[in-house]
């Protein structure tokens, strides 16, 4: 049960910085007065509105939804009144077709009590549940489920991966979620296992998570005819990124623009397997996930239960608020959120913590010209050359700059970290993208 695994080349260590939260135990928040959910939460086509402006919705009900295969469908998180459907600040930066609900106070549900018993269930109705539930990635990414339960015939995959690594600093979100909900993880990863007829599964968590492991361990041996490991990771940045994860775990690597199925692995977080237990067994759709709320900023850092579609604001104010003048607000951690202009966007599917910065931990000193140390390629992941990419993104040669991998970088944020020179080297990368996208690369 106990194995120890191979590494990944590449990576940094910076300070995790959980300690404020990692002991906290999981607090259920109070559902909003006004609930802001977003038709866009996930990697794919944007739902359609499936009630109108005055329309009565139950916590769960589904209001959004597309035909396309690659989106997933939203759900009421609180009960009310449709208050309003139109465009609202997302926190990806953009605006986006929101539906807005105000609370009734009553916190009414649309689900059925009786639970299912998820081994009488077929596969493929598995899938359907799963869909139907509006479950995504809940790792950051937001990829749909059940798209990633759907592989082509020619694929074959032999190892499914649950990633309880949860690398970046300040967040424990998925930390607690393993202490306080182990046997549903584990459970999850069942279902999963049995949706896409794999024999293997493995979890992965860091060697800084000594009680998630053990929590993880005693629940698998619960049942030792299946074959599920947990394995210890090294505690190394970016482990939880699932090409890293899968070489560490699996010691194969997955080929450039190439994916997990590739070589016979699919991954998911642990918080997508707590959904997928929920959906499938409770009859839960994806209403809410947990969050930590954390930071420099935060008065009185939390890991909390919230319901999508709930502001930051609320959140932030049930630490305490903040303890003086915000330099930052950033969903996500430091290596890889978004830095957010407004404390009023919602709480969507992929939000796994809300980072508070003060002025005096944000850096504002302005970047300088590389100086060729190469520290950016000596920890990239990816094998790539962030500060060649660099230069040619900043004399517009994008084509060229894709020949050194410009699609390839995760941006995971290890170069920036490292760069003495302070250049923002993920933003540049990630502006590269964003025209060879425009250019229909």
């Amino acid at each position: 049960m106990i194995m120890i695994n191979s590494n990944f080349y590449g990576g940094i260590h910076p300070e995790d910085s959980k300690t404020s939260t990692n002991t906290k135990k999981i607090l259920n928040l109070r559902p909003p007065k006004k609930a802001i959910i977003p038709l866009l939460q996930h990697t794919g086509t944007l739902c359609e509105p499936l009630v109108n402006i005055g329309d009565i919705v139950k916590v769960g009900q589904k209001i959004g939804d597309a035909q396309a295969f690659i989106s997933a469908p939203v759900h009421a998180t609180i009960s009310g009144k449709v208050a309003d459907i139109c465009p609202m600040l997302h926190p990806l930066g953009t605006k986006v077709i929101s539906i807005i609900v105000e609370s009734d106070g009553a916190d009414t549900w649309a689900i059925e009590e009786t639970k299912r018993e998820w081994k009488t269930i077929e596969p493929e109705q598995i899938k359907h549940i799963i869909r139907e539930a509006g479950v995504v990635g809940l790792g950051g990414a937001a990829f749909p489920t059940h798209v990633k339960l759907s592989p082509p015939e020619n694929k074959k995959i032999d190892t499914y991966i649950l990633n309880g690594a949860e690398c970046e600093p300040f967040l424990t979100a998925d930390h607690r979620l393993m202490l306080e909900y182990a046997k549903q993880v584990v459970a999850g990863l069942k279902i999963l296992m049995k949706a896409t007829n794999v024999k293997k599964g493995i979890i992965g968590i860091e060697r800084n998570k000594p009680d998630a492991f053990r929590k993880i361990a005693d629940e698998i041996n619960k049942e030792p005819d299946v074959n599920i490991n947990v394995i210890s990771l090294k505690v190394k940045y970016p482990q939880g990124a699932e090409k890293q994860l899968i070489k560490a775990l699996l010691k194969r690597e997955v080929p450039s623009g190439g994916l997990p199925m590739d070589v016979g692995a699919i991954v998911s977080n642990v918080g997508t397997s707590f959904a997928v237990y929920e959906s499938v067994v409770e009859r839960k759709p994806l209403v809410e996930r947990i969050v930590t709320v954390t930071g420099e900023g935060i008065r009185n850092p939390q890991n909390l239960r919230v319901r999508i579609g709930t502001p930051f604001s609320n959140l932030i104010e049930a630490c305490e608020g903040v303890k003086e003048e915000i330099g930052k607000i950033i969903m996500g951690g430091p290596m890889m959120g978004i830095v957010q202009r407004t404390a009023d966007v919602p709480v969507i599917k992929g939000t796994s913590g809300i980072l508070v910065q003060t002025k005096d931990n944000v850096c504002d000193e302005p970047e300088e010209c590389c100086i060729r140390c190469g520290n950016c390629a000596k920890v990239c992941p990816m094998k790539i050359l962030p500060n060649v990419i660099t230069n040619l993104v900043k004399n517009d040669r994008f084509e060229h700059a894709k020949e050194y991998g410009l699609l390839d970088c995760m941006e995971c944020g290890a170069c920036t970290y490292v760069c003495p020179a302070r250049i923002p080297i993920v933003q540049y990368i990630k502006y590269g993208k964003t025209k060879m996208s425009l250019r229909g690369a």
